[in-house]
Order: structure tokens, then C-alpha cells, then sequence
């Protein structure tokens, strides 16, 4: 892994593939609570033909907490960062969740940088997949104020990795949020809480792909189907027998996916 200093923060990244100069370049941003880590399945598929970056973002992985109480905004200004450092001017982005959240954020703040995107069960505005979503995102909130970080892990893998089939999965994504501070946990909830940018969806102009996991119970499908409809020409696709985490419990089909999007583009 490698490190940048970015005004008070560290945030740590890797890049695997076709050297970045010469090659068309993969930025992968990952979900709350986890790490550029969980886009194993994708860097192995994708780093023969594109340069990978995958980075940690603030508080996750190898990247500290910041100081500062963080923005999704802020998070995308973070990345910039890091794709001035390598010199990278022109990067396809896929983002999961907060990551797709920064992705968009990233879109509009450089849009002549971001050559399409692939938004992975992400929003344009936080809501909850009805009910039984908005009492889970209430019994998460009361364990990260409460209970151990490993109690919180558990708690939120075995939603989102629920079939038996799927342990190991699950243990790996309880593994990785337990390892998160709850300080900076609780900084990156606050920032998905405050994102919106619903009024600003007309602006982006790049090809887009929206992911969507059929049985996500994390965001609702109407979110996704409201970015295809914001984001001019945005595409929606709806992966079978998928959750939350769409590029891990249907990896395969993801990457096929996401490699016909960027061929077809």
C-alpha cells in the first residue's frame, strides 16, 4: 500500500495493472466501513487491460479518522488528491454505497476528469428501503453508540451476507468494520446523512451505469431507479440473487457486467 499526505490526513491506496500512463484507469471506491480490500474480485479481473487504483478512504482501512468532521464532498476533494499525486487525468469510476455517493460527488466537482461511472446500490440522497431498513439503520446507529465495534460488525454483515453459503463472506465484512474507530465510523454516517445532491443529477453527463442488488435491504431500489432517471442516458441494471454488496456475493456477474459497460460505452 502506498501513503499520501493530504493536508491533516493520511489516506493510503494501492494501484495494480497496466502502468497508469499508458493505460485507460479503474478508480474503485469502497463501502462504509470497509476497504479498497474488498475489491479483490475486481482488481484481479480488470488489471491485465486497465490501471487499478483502489483507495482507503478517511477512517477505513489504512487510512486514520480525519480530524475534521468529514463531507462527502471533502472525501471526493481526498481522492483528487490522490489522482494528482499518480498523475492520473482520466480515471472510469466504481463506487459502492458511500463510495458511489463520492463517486457522484467526484463527477461533479471534476467532470472533466470522470469518464463514466458505475454506481453500486448508491443514492443521491439517503433513504431507507421502507420499514424493517429504517428500524435496522436505527439498531446500527444504537451499536455503534453503544455496543463494541465487533458487536456492530457482526450486526451489519449478517445483513448484508445473510445465506448460510455466504460465511465466509461474512466473516471477512465483520472482520473489517469491527477494525474501523468508532469515531471515524460515526463521522462517515453523519456524511452520508448530510449528502444530497438530487437537484445536481442533470449535471453529469458522463456514461453511467447504476448497479442495483435485487434484494439489497440496505437501499431501496427506488433510489438507484431515481439516479438512472436523474443522470442523463444513466442505465439501470438489476443483478439477481444480490444484496448490499453486489461486487463480492455476485462477483462474477458484476464483472461481466461492468466490462461489457466499458466496452459498450
Amino acid at each position: 500500500m502506498s501513503r499520501i499526505e493530504v493536508d491533516d490526513r493520511v489516506l493510503t491506496y494501492e494501484v495494480r495493472g497496466a502502468a497508469h500512463t499508458a493505460a485507460e484507469t479503474l478508480l474503485l471506491l469502497h463501502g462504509l466501513g470497509s476497504s479498497g480490500a474488498d475489491w479483490e474480485p475486481q482488481i484481479a479481473a480488470f488489471e491485465k487491460t486497465y490501471a487499478v487504483i483502489a483507495v482507503d478512504l478517511a477512517g477505513h482501512g489504512g487510512s486514520p479518522a480525519p480530524r475534521r468532521l468529514p463531507t462527502v464532498e471533502a472525501m471526493a476533494a481526498d481522492v483528487e488528491t490522490v489522482l494528482d499525486a499518480l498523475d492520473v487525468r482520466a480515471i472510469h469510476v466504481i463506487g459502492l454505497s458511500i463510495g458511489g455517493c463520492i463517486a457522484l460527488a467526484l463527477a461533479l466537482r471534476a467532470p472533466a476528469r470522470v469518464r463514466s461511472l458505475v454506481l453500486v446500490n448508491a443514492f443521491a440522497r439517503l433513504r431507507a428501503a421502507g420499514p424493517r431498513a429504517a428500524a435496522r439503520m436505527l439498531t446500527r446507529v444504537g451499536l455503534l453508540l453503544c455496543a463494541p465495534m465487533s458487536t456492530l460488525g457482526s450486526y451489519v454483515a449478517r445483513n448484508v451476507f445473510p445465506r448460510p453459503d455466504q460465511a465466509d463472506l461474512r466473516a471477512a465484512a465483520a472482520a473489517r468494520l469491527a477494525a474501523n474507530g468508532r469515531r471515524a465510523y460515526l463521522a462517515a454516517v453523519s456524511a452520508l446523512v448530510r449528502f444530497d445532491v438530487r437537484h445536481r443529477l442533470g449535471e453529469i453527463h458522463c456514461p453511467t451505469l447504476v448497479v442495483a442488488g435485487e434484494h439489497d435491504t440496505t437501499i431501496p431500489l427506488s433510489a438507484k431507479q431515481a439516479l438512472a432517471r436523474g443522470i442523463p442516458g444513466a442505465r439501470l441494471v438489476v443483478v439477481p440473487d444480490s444484496g448490499h454488496v453486489t461486487n463480492l456475493d455476485q462477483a462474477a456477474e458484476f464483472n461481466r457486467i461492468v466490462e461489457a459497460f466499458l466496452t459498450d460505452r
